[in-house]
């Protein structure tokens, strides 16, 4: 088959007086295929004619029209779904072999007839102009803290001229978050872009405040800012989309570290945020001379940061606990029908009452849940040992494993008694020592003695000197004879 590049080489050693026969013969040609292409002065490719006739006959002519008219009515129908609906309706006619040519056709129809796509216009960014925020799960990372999973999200922030970013690790789509991590990044960059726009926020207002509530605090971290705010239209990702698409390549460059790293599993919390902003500065490293035009065109920080947390006034039931963002708390029952201002942070409650700081507590995530401080509560649950058996929140009143075997333990003993022992225990734990009551009971209990709260405060008294807990030593594994077993079934086989 004759090229376009051995005409042209024809056509220039013809024009060096060169006869056709030696051209031809220098361009890989015969003579009279030669003369063909001087006569006709065409390449080879403007001379071919456009394949335009079909080899087989088409195998969908005679369902097209049906096929069609379901497309018009619903465009998004999926192929496969439409080739199984005729194949139904036609046993036999039309072999799986066929889904492909179907799917071509369903394809070409879309691009002739179809409905017209969404179109995404490229903008210019500015510099200094603008900066983009939003949430990301991170789960699938599979990140571990000393063995633990450790489930969490980011708090991603993007400045879309330079693509300079920072990420605060969080748990929630919370307005405390956002504060938090928008913060974090503004005054880690040293400067303040001009605008800043985000999602919906839909999470965040509908789990802990009403939308007039949200929007009032959002706009007051904005006006300390000096910042104009942005939200995406409802379903319109692509609104920010410089920072969904720097939310695939932050994870992406985050897991490749890992695997380098050899470990997702790291000793603390503090390790794990000390390996994310190490990456974050060296994928930052690569922008430095956008982020430099960036920065001459950034507004300068305010004097300080705006407090990161929402204040709240709740009431202490009778109960002695406190119902905060669809969660419930504990607090000490000297406070019960009492006000208490709470400070929500991202990752902590602040109890505070006569504007004093009486009391911190970690805040919960999701909905629903519930922490109760066996201390808040013991003196009056030692009064009333009967509530303790149905009490709601029982579970929350075991500070360990072995506290739990402990009363299962005097129930057996005793049913009738096991609620005024153990909270006898309990009650100890609160007033001396939570870890030595714990190492007591776990001595108690592994060699069968009779449990009770004299015992246990006499050893402690004592300082009895306990056994520590046994070390679990698991030999390695040689995973060599698990090829050796599969190569010796490969033989057999």
């Amino acid at each position: 088959m004759i090229t376009d590049q051995q005409v042209r080489r024809l056509m220039k050693l013809i024009k060096k007086d060169k006869s056709i026969k030696i051209a031809a013969a220098k361009a890989g040609m015969d003579e009279k295929t030669a003369r063909k292409y001087i006569r006709a002065g065409k390449l080879p490719s403007q001379i071919a004619r456009e394949h335009s006739w079909r080899t087989r006959p088409d195998p969908f002519a005679d369902v097209w029209d049906e096929v069609a008219k379901y497309l018009e009515v619903n465009p998004h129908l999926e192929a496969k779904a439409l080739f199984e609906f005729i194949q139904k309706n036609s046993p036999g006619k039309y072999s799986d072999g066929s889904l492909r040519t179907f799917q071509r056709k369903v394809k070409e129809w879309r691009a002739t007839c179809g409905p017209s796509k969404e179109v995404f216009f490229a903008q210019i960014h500015e510099p200094g102009e603008l900066a983009q925020s939003d949430f990301t799960h991170m789960s699938d990372l599979g990140v571990t803290i000393s063995g633990l999973p450790f489930p969490h999200l980011a708090y991603h922030f993007v400045l879309t001229y330079s693509n300079y970013e920072d990420a605060t690790i969080c748990f929630s789509e919370s307005y405390e978050s956002l504060s938090q991590g928008l913060q974090n990044a503004l005054w880690k960059l040293g400067a303040v872009p001009h605008a800043h726009r985000t999602d919906r926020l839909s999470a965040a207002v509908n789990k802990d405040c009403s939308a007039d509530e949200f929007t009032r605090a959002y706009q007051e971290l904005l006006d300390h800012y000096s910042m104009v705010g942005a939200k995406t239209s409802a379903g319109r990702a692509n609104e920010i989309g410089d920072v969904e698409q720097r939310h695939y390549r932050f994870k992406k460059a985050l897991d490749q570290a890992l695997m380098l790293r050899g470990s997702r599993d790291f000793e603390s919390r503090e390790d794990y945020r000390r390996f994310i902003e190490k990456l974050l500065d060296q994928l930052n490293a690569g922008r430095q001379e956008k982020l430099k035009e960036e920065l001459a065109a950034l507004k300068a920080l305010p004097d300080r940061r705006l407090d990161d947390s929402r204040r709240l006034t709740v009431k202490v039931s009778k109960g002695s606990t406190i119902h905060v963002l669809h969660n419930t708390y504990s607090v000490n029952s000297r406070l019960i029908g009492e006000h208490v201002q709470i400070k929500v942070h991202a990752e902590r409650l602040e109890v505070y009452y006569g504007q004093k700081l009486i009391d911190t507590l970690p805040r919960m995530r999701g909905n629903g849940k519930h922490l109760i401080n066996y201390r808040h509560i013991i003196d009056w649950l030692s009064r009333k040992p009967g509530a303790f058996e149905q009490y709601r929140y029982r579970d929350d009143l075991y500070p360990s494993s072995i506290f739990r075997m402990a009363y299962d333990a005097l129930r057996q003993q005793n049913p009738n008694t096991a609620s005024k022992k153990y909270l006898e225990i309990l009650s100890l734990s609160a007033k001396q020592s939570e870890a030595g009551v714990d190492d007591a009971l776990r001595h108690l209990i592994e060699n069968d003695n009779p449990i009770s709260a004299d015992t246990i405060k006499a050893m402690l008294d004592a300082q009895t000197q306990l056994s520590t807990p046994t070390d679990v030593a698991i030999e390695t594994i040689d995973l060599s004879l698990y090829d050796d077993f599969l190569s010796l079934q490969k033989v057999q086989i």
